[in-house]
This record gives structure tokens, C-alpha cells and sequence, in this order.
């Protein structure tokens, strides 16, 4: 009974480890250090990986934040936006790290693999990107416009809109 008992509280104790941090808006500061790995397997550090170059992060926090990053990517490709995007599945919490390489390749069935590279997950530091946005409402992306030292000179994390799409666009064109 005592070993039932025990495997129980690992259990809450490893899925209660997701933290909420209130929303906040993080333009003008400079996005957070942190680790990743592509879906290609390499190894990234953000944001120097993008150090020269503007650049628009689709973070997620959830698989159901997916259909906004979706919305976003097919609304910068109909457009015609000259800018790298990037998805940014970002996991925070012991359990997800355990299960990092199932999550993986259930993210490499979904998406074509000429694009894996695109996609760069963030498992360890988690939780430092979701406290830099927050991560209430977390099925909404969280939009970032980085420019070239990887200042956010842009956010949104309220779901896609053609505004929202059009304001990011003013930003890319200055």
C-alpha cells in the first residue's frame, strides 16, 4: 500500500511541475537565453542561433496552440512576408523532458521533414520563455518579431487576426 501511495505522489508531484506566470508583454527586452534542439536533432541556442537577422518566433505552450501557429504561418506565407519564422514548442515541467523523444516524434509525424528544421523545442528552459511572455490563455501563440541582436520588437499572444498579421508586417518593412 505504502509503494501505491508513493507511485501516486511521484505521479501528481511530476504533472504538477507546470507553473503559470501572468501574461506580460516583453517588447523592448531582450529574449531570453536559452537551449533548444531542432527537429533535425542539432542543437540551438536562442537567440544568438538568429544573431543578424530579424526574425519571428511562433512560441507554443500547448499541442493546441498548433492551429494559431498554423493561422500565423499560412497568413506570413499569403502575404509574401520576406522574413524566417520559426515554431518554437516550448514544454516546461519535469514529465515532458521524461517523455522528450516520444513528444519529438509525435511532432516529426505532423510536420513534412524538409521543415523539421524550422521547428526548434525548448524543454529544460521552459519555463524561463513561458515566465518571459506568460502563459495564460496558453492555446494562443505567442508572436515575436526579434530583430538582429534578438531585441522582441513585436508581441502578440492574443490569436491570429488579420490586424495583428498586418501590424507584425509594419514591423518586419521599417
Amino acid at each position: 500500500m505504502k509503494k501505491i501511495l508513493l507511485i501516486i505522489l511521484l505521479a501528481f508531484s511530476l504533472i504538477g511541475c507546470s507553473t503559470t506566470f501572468v501574461n506580460s508583454n516583453p517588447v523592448g527586452e531582450n529574449f531570453p537565453a536559452v537551449k533548444g534542439q531542432t527537429l533535425t536533432e542539432e542543437k540551438r541556442e536562442l537567440p544568438s542561433y538568429f544573431e543578424g537577422s530579424e526574425v519571428v518566433l511562433l512560441l507554443g505552450y500547448e499541442q493546441d496552440s498548433q492551429f494559431d501557429i498554423d493561422r500565423w504561418l499560412i497568413g506570413l506565407d499569403m502575404t509574401e512576408t520576406k522574413i524566417k519564422a520559426y515554431e518554437i514548442p516550448t514544454i516546461q515541467g519535469l514529465l515532458p523532458r521524461i517523455f522528450k523523444s516520444s513528444i519529438d516524434e509525435g511532432m516529426r509525424k505532423g510536420i513534412p521533414k524538409e521543415l523539421w528544421g524550422g521547428v526548434i523545442t525548448i524543454y529544460g528552459d521552459g519555463a524561463t520563455v513561458q515566465e518571459f511572455t506568460g502563459n495564460q490563455n496558453p492555446n494562443n501563440a505567442r508572436v515575436l518579431l526579434l530583430d538582429k541582436v534578438g531585441k522582441v520588437i513585436y508581441f502578440h499572444d492574443r490569436g491570429f487576426s488579420v490586424q495583428a498579421l498586418n501590424e507584425l508586417r509594419e514591423k518586419i518593412i521599417e
